[in-house]
């Protein structure tokens, strides 16, 4: 369990993911792979995004667990679309899943994954299900956060039939029903190699059946 103790908040501001765009440009010198979104704020100002988990591995805080394939595991072929927001997070977790077997196709919010979806649409058609085996998606992201893209995802009849995996650093139990209620299949908290191993195969050889 990893916390920040905040010596003064000025101000608390609460602003929906949808508000937040991808960071197109960081000014100052800041260095942009530690920011992961922007709004605009009173007085045009900038509220940046950080990257909690490029931050706290850099401190040395975070390490992911059992990150190597074990040697029995069962190897997959096709792809997978892979969402969020976090640079680092998407390499830890596409490692995971190219130790797999899968292709794997990146999004760093849910309005790129959806455009990324109806492309691969375009060049499949029907067979789509069958060519991409999973979609793994972040739950806080800018523009489009996970779970009104996973309702979005099963409200279309082209894609509602591809299992969705939540991928999240949020571990409360409300944030687990609401995951299942937007159709996700499982919600794992990261990262724990041995678990997304095992819950990753489930998801993708029951939908094999």
């Amino acid at each position: 369990l990893i916390g920040f103790v905040v010596h003064e908040a000025k101000r608390i501001r609460r602003i929906n993911w949808k508000d937040i765009e991808p960071a197109s440009f960081i000014d100052g010198g800041l260095d942009g792979s530690k920011i992961t979104g922007m709004t605009r704020i009173e007085d045009d100002n900038v509220l940046l995004i950080l990257d909690l988990e490029n931050v706290v591995q850099e401190l040395g805080l975070y390490q992911p667990s059992n990150t190597r394939l074990d040697a029995n595991q069962t190897k997959f072929t096709g792809m997978v679309l892979l969402l969020d927001d976090s640079s680092t997070a998407r390499r830890i977790i596409k490692d995971a899943l190219m130790q797999m077997g899968f292709t794997v196709l990146e999004a760093s919010d849910g309005e790129k994954g959806f455009e990324i979806l109806e492309e691969l649409y375009e060049a499949h058609d029907s067979e789509l299900s069958t060519v991409l085996r999973l979609i793994a998606s972040d739950i806080e992201m800018p523009r489009m956060d996970g779970f009104h893209f996973a309702a979005k995802v099963k409200e279309d009849p082209r894609f509602k039939m591809i299992p969705i995996v939540f991928n999240s650093s949020i571990s409360d139990h409300f944030s687990d029903i609401r995951g299942k209620e937007a159709g996700a299949e499982a919600y794992l908290v990261k990262f724990d190699g041995s678990i997304f191993f095992d819950e990753i195969a489930r998801v993708v050889q029951a939908h094999m059946l």
